[in-house]
């Protein structure tokens, strides 16, 4: 039995190695690609899309009734489906991407030297890119159409979940890629639901150039240890609202009220209130009530409970849950210098907001607060590819160096110094 899962293990991780080498290759061909030739794949692709909609649903069929058999529960199979109207937003958004302005080969910052040589920086893809996910099979359309716009090359490893319908949609992309003339090889779907092919991909620091893992925190948190290719990730969006001194109430109100209703299960909802100790006896009992009429669970600290004595005791490992449900955590503070103390602390450097009219304290919120993206006055659902004007994102990264906050086309790619002369000579 041993040497039965060696045997395929190795296979695996031939098959692997393969698809590297076609991806390198086919990465090059991309790089020096015209915009032309790029946005006519991507038209292509979504007239494929459409062109077989009634096939894909049928191999999404697939998908759906092993996952009813294998116990998934309504919500994934809901995320996993297949409509006629899926489809066509699918299409609808390689269009998109079509439309946004290319990045690679765009020189910036070019100023003569002393010397008189000319020093800029230009944007380059950045090769090839290893996507790891879970479930929804859009994300295989998504980024793909993201990564050929952006000149990589991208390995796609999706879940098992969504094996045929992920498969499916590779054929699409691929017939597209081919009838532009571009290389059939630039995006490639591995073709097997064997974790041993995430451990691969983990390791082909030789042809994949940055890994993406797309998915809940197990996925994310593996991918972080086992990768020895640097990877774009967040783990958590643990998301605070902190209401100033300053904050205007009906904005107060309005903005947490939409930062943890709008949507519960998204990783830019609020999942932590503060509330300056100055204005808690005036703001809460009107935010207690919404979020009641809401069905929102409250968890509150000794202060919040005192002004609001019907809701939950909260416990230390509440300022760090994601909780991704109606639940919300709610603790009053000292003032700003605490609330950024609290933030830093407990938040996972996703998203944070300060609600005040104070121009001073909210310019220090700015500064001081550690998240990739941090705003005044306005909702933390903000923080969106699309809502930034990217277009489209491949995700959200917390991470400090190369991508931080949404990661759209310019994200997917890196940059390098251009000299221009004349037959300069360095005297």
């Amino acid at each position: 039995m041993n040497a039965v899962v060696e045997n395929m293990t190795g296979e695996i991780e031939r098959q692997m190695q393969e698809m590297g080498r076609r991806a390198r290759a086919a990465s090059r061909a991309l790089a020096r690609a015209e915009t032309g030739a790029k946005n006519a794949a991507l038209m292509a692709m979504a007239s494929v899309i459409e062109a077989r909609a009634e096939a894909l649903m049928a191999e999404n069929r697939k998908d759906l009734e092993a996952g009813e058999q294998n116990g998934l529960d309504a919500a994934l199979l809901d995320r996993l489906a297949f409509t006629p109207e899926r489809i066509a937003v699918m299409a609808e958004g390689l269009r998109q991407i079509a439309t946004l302005p290319d990045p690679v080969g765009a020189i910036s910052d070019l100023n003569y030297r002393p010397s008189g040589i000319q020093v800029g920086r230009m944007r380059v893809p950045l090769g090839v890119i290893g996507i790891i996910y879970e479930s929804r099979p859009n994300v295989t359309v998504d980024a793909a159409g993201l990564c050929l716009k952006s000149g990589n090359a991208c390995i796609l490893r999706g879940g098992s979940e969504a094996f045929h319908s992920n498969r499916a949609l590779a054929e699409c992309i691929r017939a597209g890629l081919e009838q532009a003339g571009l290389p059939v090889d630039a995006v490639q779907v591995v073709a097997t639901t064997d974790r041993a092919a995430v451990g691969a991909l983990l390791r082909m620091k030789d042809f994949v150039d940055v890994i993406v893992p797309r998915g809940g925190k197990g996925l994310i948190a593996r991918v972080s240890e086992e990768s020895l290719i640097p990877v774009i990730k967040h783990l958590d969006g643990v998301c605070h609202v902190y209401l100033d001194d300053g904050a205007d109430p009906d904005k107060a109100l309005k903005v947490s009220v939409n930062a943890k209703t709008h949507r519960y299960g998204t990783c830019n909802t609020m999942e932590t209130l503060l509330v300056s100790r100055a204005v808690a006896e005036q703001m809460l009992p009107a935010l207690g009530q919404a979020f009641e009429e809401k069905g929102v669970e409250l968890r509150g600290c000794a202060a919040t409970r005192a002004i609001l004595p019907g809701i939950k005791e909260a416990t230390e490992q509440d300022w760090f849950e994601e909780y991704l449900a109606p639940v919300l955590a709610v603790r009053v503070v000292d003032g700003l210098d605490a609330a950024i103390e609290h933030i830093n602390t407990y938040g996972s450097h996703h998203t944070d907001s300060i609600i005040t009219e104070d121009y001073t304290r909210a310019r220090r919120f700015l500064r001081e607060v550690d998240s990739s993206s941090v705003m005044v006055n306005a909702s933390t659902r903000f923080a969106d590819g699309f809502e930034y004007g990217l277009g489209a994102e491949i995700g959200i990264s917390t991470d400090k160096l190369h991508a931080r906050g949404p990661v759209g086309l310019e994200g997917l790619t890196t940059l390098k110094y251009v000299v221009l002369g004349d037959g300069h000579v360095r005297s």
